[in-house]
C-alpha cells in the first residue's frame, strides 16, 4: 500500500490542501497528513507549527481560532479542516493522520469522535505518548509509531512488540535494513522523492511525493 505524502501528487500541487488530497484520490491512493489543533478545539490539516514557512505569518497554528486562521490562509493555500479531508475520502482510501503536537487526553477524545464514522483512519505519531493516550482510550483504533533516523534498530524492535501497535512509521533509511524487515508489522517508508527508489523498493509500503 503506497501513500502521498502531503498529498504532494507532483511539483503543481502544494502540502496538505484539499485540492492536492483529491487529486491523490483521483490517482488511487491514499494520503499521509498531519494534523494540529487550534485555539477553539479545531483540527487542521497543516504541517508546521506556526504559519510562517507557507504563509510568511509568525503566528502558531494553537494560538488562533480556526476562522482567524481561515482568514489569513484564504488567498494563499487554504488550510484545511480534517473534516472536509474525511468527507472527500468517502471512507474509499485509507488516511496516514499524522500529529503532530502532543495532545491533551481530552483533545484526544475529540479527535476520535470527530472520526469514528471513518474505519480508514491509522493514527500516527513522532510524538508516542498520543498514541498510547489513544490506545487507552480505545484500543481498537489503528495506530503506528513513527520513527527518524535518529532512532536505532534496537530501540525500533523493541516498542515493535507492543501488540496494541498496528505499524510502523520509518524513514527510507531503514529500508535496507535485514533487523527491520523481521519486524512482523505494517511498516511504511518515507518520503520516497523519484522514480529510482519507488522502483526500487515498490514492494515495500512507501509514502512518496512529487512522482
Amino acid at each position: 500500500m503506497h501513500f502521498i505524502h502531503r498529498g504532494i501528487v507532483n511539483k503543481r500541487f502544494k502540502e496538505n490542501l484539499i485540492s492536492s488530497f483529491g487529486a491523490s484520490f483521483k490517482k488511487g491512493f491514499g494520503v499521509e497528513t498531519d494534523i494540529h489543533a487550534t485555539k477553539d478545539r479545531q483540527f487542521v490539516c497543516f504541517h508546521d507549527f506556526t504559519l510562517r514557512r507557507i504563509h510568511k505569518i509568525n503566528k502558531s497554528i494553537k494560538g488562533l481560532k480556526f476562522s482567524e486562521i481561515k482568514k489569513l490562509t484564504k488567498n494563499k493555500y487554504p488550510v484545511p479542516l480534517l473534516k472536509d479531508l474525511l468527507k472527500l475520502s468517502k471512507n474509499k482510501y485509507t488516511l496516514l493522520i499524522e500529529i503532530k503536537p502532543l495532545l491533551s487526553v481530552n483533545l484526544l477524545k475529540k479527535l476520535l469522535e470527530e472520526t469514528k464514522n471513518y474505519k480508514k483512519c491509522i493514527f500516527i505519531s513522532f510524538k508516542e505518548k498520543n498514541i498510547y493516550r489513544i490506545l487507552k482510550i480505545n484500543k481498537k483504533i489503528k495506530v503506528g509509531l513513527s520513527f527518524s533516523p535518529s532512532n536505532s534498530i534496537k530501540e525500533i524492535i523493541k516498542k515493535s512488540r507492543n501488540k496494541s501497535i498496528d505499524c510502523l512509521i520509518l524513514d527510507k533509511y531503514f529500508l535496507k535494513s535485514e533487523k527491520i524487515k523481521e519486524i512482523k508489522l505494517d511498516k511504511y517508508f518515507y518520503t520516497i522523492k523519484n522514480k529510482k527508489d519507488f522502483n526500487k523498493y515498490s514492494k515495500s509500503n512507501l509514502i512518496f511525493e512529487n512522482l
